[in-house]
C-alpha cells in the first residue's frame, strides 16, 4: 500500500513540480526560441514539394482527402468509441481511448511550445471541406495531428487483432503491416495534398506516433491493470487530471489545441471512472462481442439505438449542470472567475480581463495557488472537462446499465 500512494504521490508531485520550474525559469518560450527558427525555415522550403503536389489538384481527389482526414477526426472519435465499447471489445476501446487522450496532449503541446504556423495560403491552396477542419485550420502544424493519430491507432489496432485472433501466420502479419503502413501513408500524403501541413509536420507527426505507440505497448498493460483494479484510481486520475490543464504550455498565440486536450483530458478521466467502478459488471473479458450467440447484430443495432441518444442526452445536462455548479463553486471559494463563450454574463463580474490572464493559455499552477484580485479564470475550462467527463461516464456506466435492464 505504502509503495503503491508512494509512486503516485512522487507522479503528482513531479509534475506539479515541473509546471512551477517551467513557469519561474520560462521554459517554453527557451524552447521555442531554439526550435521556431528551425521548423520555419523548413515549412517554407516544403512550400513548392506542395504546389507541386497540388497541380494534380481534382475534386474527386479533394473529397478523397478531405473524407480520409475525417478517419481521425473529433467526429469519428465520438461515434467510433462508444460503439467500440459496446461491441464488447472493451479492453480495445479502453486502451485506443487513453492512446488517444495521450497522444492529443502530447501532439498539442509540442504544437503551441514550438508555435510554427501551417504552409501560408497562398501560394498553398488549402481545401477545408468541414467546420472541423475549419477548426483544425486554426492550430499550428508541427506535428501533424492526423498522422500522429492515425501511426498510433492503426499500429495499436493491428497490435490488438494479432494477440487477440492469436494470429502467427507471417503472411497475414505482412499483409496487417501493409494495411497500417498504406492508411499512414495516404492520410500524410492527403494532408499536404489539402495544404494542411507541410512535409516536415507529416516527418513529425510520423516519428512521434512511431515513439508514442512503442512507448504504449510497453505500458498499456500495466496502465489497464491499474485502471481496472488498481487503487486510488478516482482519486490519482482526478489529480492528474486537474495537473494537466496547469502543465499545458502558453503558445505564442491563442489556439483550440488547448480545447481538444481539455475535452480528451475529461474523456479520460469519465472513462477510468466507469471502468474502475463497473468492470466487474460489463467490462470484463468474458461479456458478450459482437456477432457472437449472446450479442447478434440486431441487439446491437438496438444498443446504437438506445446509446447515442442516451450520450447525447447525458453530454447537454452535464454541461448544463457545470455551467450552473462550478460558478457557484467558485464565488463560493472566493475565486474570480470569466468565461469566453459558455457563460458571458460572468465578464462583468471579475477585476481582470487581460489576455495574459487566460488559464486556458497560461498553464501557470501559480496563479491557481496564490491567485488576487487581478487573476481570473475561464470557467470555459472546468465546463468542458465536467462536460466530456460526464459524457464518458455514460458511455461504460450509465448507458451499459440502461443496456442490461433493457436485455440488450
Amino acid at each position: 500500500m505504502e509503495s503503491i500512494l508512494g509512486w503516485q504521490v512522487f507522479s503528482l508531485g513531479g509534475i506539479a513540480l515541473w509546471i512551477v520550474i517551467s513557469t519561474i525559469l520560462n521554459l517554453t518560450q527557451k524552447i521555442r526560441s531554439f526550435a521556431q527558427p528551425w521548423v520555419s525555415r523548413r515549412v517554407i522550403a516544403d512550400v513548392p514539394i506542395i504546389l507541386k503536389i497540388q497541380k494534380y489538384q481534382h475534386r474527386h481527389l479533394d473529397a478523397f482527402f478531405s473524407g480520409l482526414s475525417c478517419v481521425v477526426s473529433v467526429p469519428f472519435y465520438t461515434a467510433f468509441l462508444p460503439l467500440l465499447f459496446w461491441t464488447g471489445h472493451c479492453k480495445l476501446a479502453r486502451q485506443m481511448t487513453l492512446l488517444i487522450a495521450f497522444c492529443d496532449y502530447t501532439g498539442n503541446c509540442i504544437k503551441d511550445v514550438v508555435s510554427v504556423p501551417r504552409p501560408s495560403s497562398p501560394p498553398v491552396r488549402r481545401v477545408i471541406a468541414t467546420k472541423d477542419e475549419e477548426e483544425n485550420a486554426m492550430e499550428y502544424g508541427l506535428p501533424s495531428s492526423h498522422t500522429l493519430n492515425t501511426v498510433c491507432l492503426a499500429g495499436y489496432l493491428l497490435h490488438y487483432i494479432l494477440d487477440y485472433a492469436e494470429i502467427g501466420d507471417a503472411y497475414l502479419k505482412v499483409v496487417g503491416f501493409a494495411l497500417v503502413c498504406l492508411v499512414v501513408g495516404l492520410i500524410g500524403f492527403g494532408r499536404i495534398y489539402l495544404g494542411m501541413h507541410s512535409v516536415i509536420d507529416i516527418v513529425g507527426g510520423l516519428a512521434l506516433g512511431l515513439g508514442i505507440l512503442a512507448f504504449w505497448l510497453s505500458v498499456s498493460e500495466y496502465v489497464d491493470n491499474f485502471v481496472v483494479a488498481g487503487q486510488n484510481v478516482i482519486s490519482f486520475w482526478s489529480a492528474l487530471s486537474f495537473l494537466l490543464v496547469f502543465a499545458y504550455p502558453s503558445p505564442e498565440h491563442p489556439t483550440p489545441s488547448f480545447e481538444y486536450h481539455t475535452a480528451f483530458n475529461g474523456v479520460a478521466l469519465g472513462i477510468v471512472i466507469g471502468i474502475h467502478q463497473t468492470f466487474h459488471q460489463f467490462h470484463h473479458e468474458n461479456v458478450p462481442r459482437i456477432f457472437s450467440h449472446h450479442l447478434s447484430f440486431l441487439p446491437f443495432v438496438g444498443r446504437m439505438l438506445v446509446g447515442i441518444p442516451g450520450i447525447l442526452v447525458v453530454k447537454f445536462c452535464s454541461k448544463a449542470l457545470a455551467k450552473w455548479i462550478l460558478p457557484i463553486v467558485a464565488n463560493t471559494l472566493g475565486i474570480p472567475v470569466r468565461s469566453t463563450n459558455y457563460l458571458p454574463t460572468l465578464n462583468g463580474m471579475v477585476a481582470s480581463d487581460k489576455k495574459s490572464d487566460d488559464p486556458r493559455q497560461s498553464g501557470h499552477v501559480l496563479k491557481l495557488l496564490f491567485f488576487s484580485k487581478q487573476t481570473s479564470f475561464d470557467v470555459d475550462t472546468g465546463i468542458r472537462l465536467f462536460q466530456y467527463a460526464g459524457l464518458a461516464w455514460s458511455v461504460v456506466d450509465l448507458i451499459p446499465s440502461l443496456f442490461s435492464h433493457l436485455g440488450l
